[in-house]
C-alpha cells in the first residue's frame, strides 16, 4: 500500500475510488466498507483510496477551543492505522493534515478540490453518518448531487452490526475503556494491539527484576490503559507470553526520560536468553492486548511496586494457562 501526506504527490493516482474517514482501529465495520471499495475499484480498474485525517478533526477542535474533553481517546496510533489498512489490501492511502485551512473549507471545495482534482475519485464510498465540509456542512445529499453533476458515482453504508450490536469506533472505546477485552476483539474481528519500535526508558524494570519493552502510544489519550495479559509479536518465531502496563505509570517520577508521555511498557514472562539484555531495542513488535486484570495503580514506593508486579505477573500466568487449557504456553491458532 502506498502511503502519502497529503495528495499533491506525483505517485497519487489521478483517477481512484475513494472512501472517506477517520478509521480508529479499523474494526468489522471499516473491514466490510473497505472490501466493498476493493470490489467497486477492481469494476472500474482504478486503484482502491483510503482518505484519511491525521490529528482526528475532534483533536484538532479541542486543541482549538482549549476543551481536552472534545477529544476523543485514541484506538490506535496513526502507525496501526496504516498497518491495517494495508492488509485490507487498500492500494493507496492519503492522510491530510487537519487543520485551519481544511476546517474552514467549504464542502463544495472540498469535493472540487480534493476529490475531483485530488484524486481524480470516479466512486466515492461513505458511512451513513458522514459529514465534511465546513461546520459539517456537507452529507451524503450534497454529495450525491454533485456527483451528478461532475460525472462520479457515489454510495452510502449503512451501519455493521454483530449480534445487534452496532460496529462503531465509539462501541470500540467503550469497550476498551471498560476492559472488555474479549468485546473488543469482537468488535475489531482481531484482538486489539500496539505495535511500534522499542525504545529506551528508564531502565528501571530491570533493577527491579522485571525488564521492560517500551513502545510509545503517539496519543496522549489512549481509550484503554491499566494493566493486561499481552502475547508480543516479533522478536521470536512463537508469540511471547506477558503482562503490560499501558499508561502514564502513576507510581513513577513524571520528569523520567520518557517526560510523562504514553507508554505501553511489556514485561515478557520468559524472556529468550539468545537476545540478550539489549537485544529488542529499535525492533518493530506488536502486542496483543487480551485480559484486563486492572487499572494503574499508585504503590507506596519501589518494595510495594515490586510486590504488585510479582502479583500481576502471577495473575497473568493464571489466566494464560486457563486460556490455553495447558500448562505449557502453547497458544491454540484459532484463539488468537
Amino acid at each position: 500500500m502506498k502511503v502519502f501526506r497529503g495528495f499533491q504527490h506525483a505517485g497519487v493516482a489521478r483517477s481512484s475510488a475513494v472512501t472517506i474517514g477517520n478509521f480508529d482501529g479499523v474494526h468489522r465495520g471499516h473491514q466490510a466498507m473497505l472490501a466493498l471499495l476493493r470490489s467497486e475499484a477492481a469494476q472500474r480498474g482504478v486503484p482502491s483510496c483510503v482518505l484519511t485525517f491525521e490529528p482526528h478533526p475532534r483533536d484538532y477542535f479541542a486543541q482549538l477551543h482549549q476543551q481536552p474533553d472534545m477529544a476523543p481517546a485514541r484506538v490506535g496510533t496513526l502507525r496501526d492505522k496504516l498497518v491495517d489498512l494495508a492488509k485490507c489490501g487498500v492500494d493507496q492511502t492519503v492522510v491530510l493534515p487537519f487543520d485551519a485551512q481544511l476546517a474552514g473549507q467549504s464542502a463544495q471545495t472540498f469535493i472540487g478540490q480534493v476529490l475531483i482534482q485530488g484524486l481524480g475519485a470516479q466512486y466515492v464510498l461513505v458511512g451513513d453518518d458522514f459529514r465534511f465540509g465546513k461546520q459539517r456542512a456537507g452529507d451524503y445529499a450534497l454529495l450525491d448531487t454533485a456527483g451528478e453533476q461532475q460525472g462520479f458515482d457515489v454510495a452510502r453504508m449503512n451501519s455493521y452490526e454483530v449480534h445487534g450490536l452496532r460496529v462503531s469506533s465509539s462501541a470500540v472505546r467503550e469497550a476498551l475503556g471498560q476492559g472488555r477485552m474479549a468485546d473488543v476483539a469482537r468488535l475489531l474481528g482481531r484482538p486489539y494491539c500496539i505495535s511500534g519500535h522499542v525504545v529506551h526508558g528508564r531502565k528501571l524494570g530491570r533493577t527491579l527484576g522485571f525488564k521492560t519493552l517500551n513502545l510509545r502510544f503517539s496519543h496522549w489519550k489512549p481509550a484503554a490503559g491499566g494493566i493486561f495479559v499481552v502475547l508480543v509479536h516479533g522478536l521470536t518465531q512463537q508469540p511471547l507470553q506477558g503482562v503490560a502496563n499501558l499508561g502514564v505509570r502513576p507510581s513513577l517520577d513524571p520528569n523520567d526520560v520518557n517526560g510523562g508521555r504514553v507508554l505501553l511498557e511489556t514485561h515478557c514472562l520468559d524472556w529468550p536468553d539468545h537476545l540478550g539484555p539489549e537485544g529488542a531495542y529499535g525492533k518493530i513488535i506488536r502486542v496483543e492486548l487480551l485480559h484486563k486484570l486492572h487499572d494503574e495503580l499508585k504503590y507506596d514506593g519501589l518494595d510495594a511496586l515490586t510486590r504488585g508486579i510479582h502479583k500481576d505477573c502471577d495473575d497473568a500466568r493464571a489466566w494464560l494457562k486457563a486460556w490455553t487449557g495447558t500448562g505449557t504456553g502453547a497458544l491454540p491458532i484459532s484463539r488468537i
